[in-house]
Formats: structure tokens, sequence, C-alpha cells
């Protein structure tokens, strides 16, 4: 019998603002524990960490012994800042056994990472526009900041772009570089990471790429060899394919292709975007669509090819995660409450629903252990 996995999902506990204006009221009641039977690819719920305030963004260390969570929170001990929680799993029964919480020093905390050595944990605050490492301590516990950086700029939309929104945290495989989308700037900006002092420092060969103005960028992952990166665009809905030079920690553009089909004339978003283990395929989740764009990727010269698109079973795919092995794909359904689960055709790419949904209030992340 194969073994059966954990899994976490953040979900919003509390209203929410959003950049576009939006007040989602959250319906969660913090971070949902589910077993995974890859057997049947389906999630049996385990219990509920409650009281967790907006775990809108989830991590582990690398022993996978530790759960980081963002709280996408204004404000934390009367300053304007979200905050970082720290758990401990018990991996028999999957329960949390809380730690402890350090302000991530900026507001609305949207995206997390923890560095390949686990000893820091890297933060994108998304409202404020700017990134924090938090070290970690032997028994998993946060340590106050060692690092922030806040960044400066803007582009075209008044509405979405009109200052700074760091909106994730990405690292290359030999821990050297980390990378930032912002959003309200249209850039990625580069960094070099010392992780023994818990340090960022602008790149010194390319301290950012910059997008087409207006794109929005989002979230980016960096392909298994470490020779590519790819990028989702959230305002246009586009994904771009980079080429990643490891030595200088720089990026060159490949191509940028559409996450919608053509001729679809309605409003949509992207959000996240994930790569399998074996790097042959890409996937990013539209929002309005409501959809996983497909696409097939060559791992010689990295460049992308759309190979279609699969309904989420659900409104607003706000995150979804590849299992692993590559076997599976979990959507979280923001606004349906829902986490459906998907089998991966390891021929095609192509993704066919296993006939598993559980529900979760406003879930936001979904993460395989």
């Amino acid at each position: 019998m194969a073994d059966k996995q954990l899994v976490y999902v953040g979900t919003y506990s509390e209203p929410i603002l959003f950049g576009t204006g939006q007040v989602l009221d959250g319906k969660g009641k913090g971070i949902y524990a589910f077993r995974f039977d890859p057997e049947r690819g389906a999630l049996e719920p385990l219990g509920i960490a409650e009281g967790v305030r907006n775990a809108s963004y989830i991590a582990f260390d690398p022993s996978r012994r530790f759960l980081y969570c963002v709280n996408e929170l204004k404000e934390f001990e009367g300053k304007a800042s979200g905050t970082v929680s720290a758990f401990r799993i018990d991996p028999a029964t999957g329960a949390l056994t809380f730690l402890n919480m350090k302000a991530s020093h900026g507001t609305d905390p949207c995206h997390l990472v923890v560095d390949r050595t686990g000893r820091n944990v890297l933060v994108a605050n998304f409202a404020s526009g700017s990134v924090c490492v938090l070290p970690v301590a032997a028994d998993g516990s946060l340590r106050d900041a060692s690092c922030v950086i806040q960044h400066e700029g803007s582009s075209v939309d008044p509405r979405r772009q009109a200052g700074p929104h760091a909106h994730a945290v990405e690292i290359d495989a030999a821990n050297r570089f980390v990378f930032v989308p912002e959003l309200g700037a249209d850039k990625v900006m580069i960094y070099a990471f010392d992780a023994g002092r818990g340090m960022l420092t602008p790149n010194t060969r390319q301290r950012f790429v910059a997008v087409a103005p207006g794109a929005g960028p989002r979230q980016l992952v960096m392909h298994p060899n470490g020779r590519f990166a790819y990028l989702i665009n959230e305002l246009s809905s586009t994904m771009s394919a980079y080429a990643y030079d490891a030595a200088s920690g720089s990026l060159h553009e490949l191509q940028t292709l559409s996450t919608l089909p053509e001729g679809f004339a309605g409003h949509s978003t992207c959000a996240e975007v994930q790569i399998t283990p074996s790097g042959r395929f890409l996937y990013g989740s539209n929002r309005g669509h409501d959809s996983i764009a497909i696409y097939a990727v060559d791992r010689e010269d990295g460049m992308l090819t759309l190979v279609g698109h699969e309904s989420t079973r659900g409104r607003i795919p706000r995150n979804f995660e590849v299992s692993p092995a590559g076997e599976f794909l979990a959507v979280a359904n923001q606004d349906t409450n829902n986490i459906a689960m998907f089998r991966i055709d390891e021929n095609t790419g192509r993704l066919s629903p296993t006939g598993s949904e559980v529900e979760a209030g406003t879930p936001i992340c979904v993460r395989f252990l």
C-alpha cells in the first residue's frame, strides 16, 4: 500500500481587504490538516489548528519537522506589520504545536519560503512592498528579523500598481540568489543571499529584470535542472520563461505566452505557478476563467508549449500544488471553499479529476508535506 502523506491548507479566518478594493469575508478556522491517499487520489480530514489568523501561505523546513505560515494582517503590537507563525509538526497525527510568532516588518505578508539550510524564513509583504528575513532557532522557533528591504516604485495600473507590492520569494538551488516578484513595480528583484547571516543584498550583476508594463509579476518557480525560471504575471494573465545563469544570478527572457484560451473575453487574473519534479510540465492558475493552464516544457531550451486548460471544479483557484512524486495536483478554490484533486497524465501533463473534493473555509494555500 502506498504511503499516505500529510497535506495542510491555510485559510482566511477574518475579513481581508485586497488591492482591488474588494473585501473578502474569511470563512476559515485556521490551518486544516488532511491525510492524502495516493491510491484513491483522495484527501481525508484530520483536524484543524484553530485560531491561526489569516494563514494565507504555508512553507515547511527541509527536515519537514516545522511548518511556518504568514498571518496576513495589517497591525501587530501596535505597529504596521503582519506576522509569521512557527509550528512543530506531529508526523503521526498531523497536529501542529504553536512555537512562536514574529513580526514580518511589513503589512499583509502573502508568501514565504524556508531557505535550503533551514536557517531562515524569507517573507514577502504585499501591501507595504517589502521583503524580510527571519532566522530560525534550533528548536524551529523564529528569531527577530535579520534583514528588511523596502521596495520602491510603481507602474501603469493606477489602482493595482500605485506603489510597491512584493508578492513572492523564490530561492535558487544553490541557496545563493533570491528572487522577489514585485507586482507594483513590474520587476523581479534579484538579491544575493547569505544564509549564515540571514542577509539579502542587491545582486551586482543584475539587480532586477523588468517585465512588460502592467503585467504584474506575481510568483516565480525555478526549473529542477536549475537552468530556467518561470514567472506568472497576475494582471496580464501571461507566463514568462527565462534562461537562468546560476553563476551570476541573472535572468534572460525567452518567451511570454497567455495563460488563457484564445477568444476568452471575460475578466481573469493569475495566481500560482508550479512545475512537476521531472521538469516536463508547468501549470498556472486563472482566477475568473477558473482553470489550470497546462504547458509542456522543453527541458533542453526551456521553451513552453501550451497543452490546454482544465477546470478547477470551483471558483477563484488562489493556489495549487503538485504532489512530491509529480502524480497529483491539489487546487484550493478560494470562493467555493473546496480543495479539488487531479491526477497528472505522465505523458501529456493533462489533468483529470480524481473525484475527491473536501471542504475548507476560504482556502488560500495547499501544501503537501
